[in-house]
């Protein structure tokens, strides 16, 4: 035990303080932030122009699970047409229709909580997708 310590003691002697640790990562934090930020605008940028693109309708949500969903639905359809389509046996008329399917949902919330699921589980976690999912048209509105 007692060497141990003295290993650790020495261990610690050769640290910086809290202080000048903090002083010598923080420029690296704010780069770490920037390049998150810059990283972020850059995936939300191209998740918005696919969504545009395939027609994907606008998703419903708090001002901060909008953009978080948007980028969550284009991660998780390209990468499903690219194992189900491009490397896989489904076939475009086939894709259409889950492709359609997935417009209905429209909850951001939804997408963000499927965004660690595999690409093949997503024909059955659209069917299984609630009515909270999904917009209510109300004709009288």
């Amino acid at each position: 035990m007692a060497d141990g310590r003295a290993g650790f003691a020495e261990w610690l002697a050769r640290q910086e303080c809290t202080d000048c640790w903090r002083a010598s990562n923080e420029g690296d934090e704010q780069d770490k932030a920037a390049w998150l930020k810059a990283k972020r605008a850059e995936e939300q940028t191209a998740s918005e122009a696919w969504s545009e693109q395939y027609r994907m309708p606008p998703l419903e949500g708090t001002e901060r699970a909008v953009p978080w969903g948007v980028r969550c639905r284009h991660q998780i359809l390209t990468n499903a047409y690219t194992a189900l389509v491009t490397e896989g046996t489904t076939s475009e008329a086939d894709w259409a229709e889950i492709e359609e399917n997935a417009r209905t949902v429209t909850r951001a919330g939804w997408w963000i909580d499927q965004r660690s699921s595999e690409p093949e589980d997503l024909t059955e976690l659209l069917r299984a997708a609630t009515g909270a999912d999904r917009p209510t048209k109300n004709p009288f509105f």
